[in-house]
């Protein structure tokens, strides 16, 4: 490619000549995106397509503009432009070059962002280069869990900070909606509001483009092809895949039957394909961050691998567009809905049966510790549906000495004491507007 090309190309994605397209503001997220960039390190943002990952930097670039930062001294580079050719780490160098000697115009501290960076073999050590001899701030993003793995992570040992990327949080949500929840008190006044918007999110998810649009034909033709994006960047052209149809046709599987738990042996014989074929296509989705799943936990690595593992999709409304039928099963969707909130607080999370089956929905684990039980339960009205959820919450926090534990509900505030343990009753929506707060 020729230098006027390669600027044609970056001018368009630069601050430089134009003002660029930021979005809503997601406070919380774009403090914590200031906050670590302080550390000075290679900050790697991850997430699945379309959560916002390239607009928080651009959100972040632009208050550096705002504060005194030259739109010189940044550079975006967008590796999924089409008009790219032969895309190889010489290109990276030389688009880098035509940078330096064309725009930059002073020595002050330079930000360079490489967006969708995984397309370029060794993208990390130009990145580690940069870095390292010319003091630069650089921004990875990736669509992609292979970002943070260790071929990567050898490279960039102790020079990297990594954040996640999510769709809207509920919380975040209601502010794109432009409800404001910023004490206990508005979360009294705006109760049904809330409550109505919750309905919606659990339909539509949380995906940003998809929550500011107004048409509901339009929201499920963007999650759509969100879906087919990600099963077609993501993974079918990175890995060679062939079969397009049989990896479809796994997604939406999975998609149907969240909060479930799936075994690779029962799904090769609903698909007729493979145990191999079903396990390598199983890694490849979840490497996208659309699907997560979850292990049994146990104490016995062999127990943890042998039992079926949870699934859940990185958004409902994306599950409820492409799955084989929309199912109005609140509780499993719901279920959904928490597992991510959580997911967006810690790694480290697992379902549990006791010998007797009794079960919980997640145990949290911290530093080899367990500290959080938490039962899922829409519909906590019926007698032996309350009881099977209480007798499942007490045996785990038997198990695990924990004092307290947590029953999520559509509406049901109470709190009881069992055995010397704390159950609290808190429905859904007030968890998530207030979930770590006191």
């Amino acid at each position: 490619m020729d230098k006027k090309e390669i600027l044609e190309i970056l001018l368009d994605w630069n601050f430089w000549k134009k003002d660029q397209y930021t979005g809503t503001k997601r406070e919380e997220l774009l403090d914590t995106i200031e906050r670590k960039a302080q550390a000075k390190e290679i900050m790697v943002i991850t997430g699945a397509r379309r959560t916002g990952k390239s607009t928080i930097i651009l959100q972040y670039l632009e208050e550096k503009i705002k504060k005194g930062t030259a739109k010189e001294a940044i550079l975006v580079i967008n590796f999924e432009d089409p008009r790219f050719r032969d895309l190889d780490l010489a290109l990276l160098n030389r688009i880098y070059e035509i940078y330096e000697t064309e725009i930059k115009t002073s020595s002050e501290e330079q930000h360079v962002v490489l967006d969708e960076v995984l397309v370029i073999e060794g993208w990390e050590k130009f990145a580690r280069y940069l870095h390292e001899n010319r003091r630069i701030n650089v921004f990875i993003t990736g669509s992609n869990s292979r970002l943070l793995s260790s071929e990567y992570s050898t490279v960039l040992a102790g020079r990297h900070i990594d954040t996640e990327v999510h769709p809207l949080s509920f919380k975040e949500y209601l502010e794109f909606k432009g409800i404001h929840i910023e004490s206990k008190l508005d979360l009294i006044s705006e109760r049904h509001r809330i409550k109505n918007m919750l309905k919606e999110y659990i339909e539509m998810g949380g995906f940003p483009k998809v929550a500011l649009e107004e048409d509901e034909r339009n929201k499920k033709e963007l999650l759509y092809t969100y879906f087919r994006d990600i099963l077609i960047k993501d993974v079918t052209m990175r890995y060679g895949i062939r079969d397009i149809g049989k990896l479809e046709e796994l997604a939406k599987y999975y998609m149907t039957n969240i909060s479930s738990p799936n075994s690779y042996n029962r799904i090769k014989n609903i698909l007729k394909t493979s145990l191999d074929t079903v396990e390598r296509y199983s890694s490849y989705i979840e490497g996208t961050y659309m699907l997560f799943f979850i292990k049994k936990y146990s104490y016995s690595l062999k127990e943890q691998i042998l039992n079926p593992r949870k699934v859940y999709c990185i958004d409902t409304g994306l599950r409820n567009t492409v799955s084989f039928a929309f199912s109005e099963d609140y509780g499993r969707l719901v279920e959904n809905i928490v597992f991510v909130h959580l997911r967006r607080k810690y790694r480290d999370i697992y379902y549990w049966k006791d010998e007797k089956q009794k079960e919980v929905d997640f145990l949290v684990n911290e530093k080899n510790r367990i500290i959080q039980a938490v039962q899922v339960c829409w519909d906590i009205s019926g007698e032996k549906t309350r009881k099977r959820e209480i007798e499942g919450l007490l045996s785990a926090m038997e198990t695990f000495e924990l004092k307290e534990g947590l029953i999520l509900t559509e509406d049901t505030e109470e709190e009881i004491k069992e055995e010397n343990r704390k159950i609290a009753f808190v429905p859904v929506w007030k968890w998530l507007l207030l979930d770590g707060e006191s």
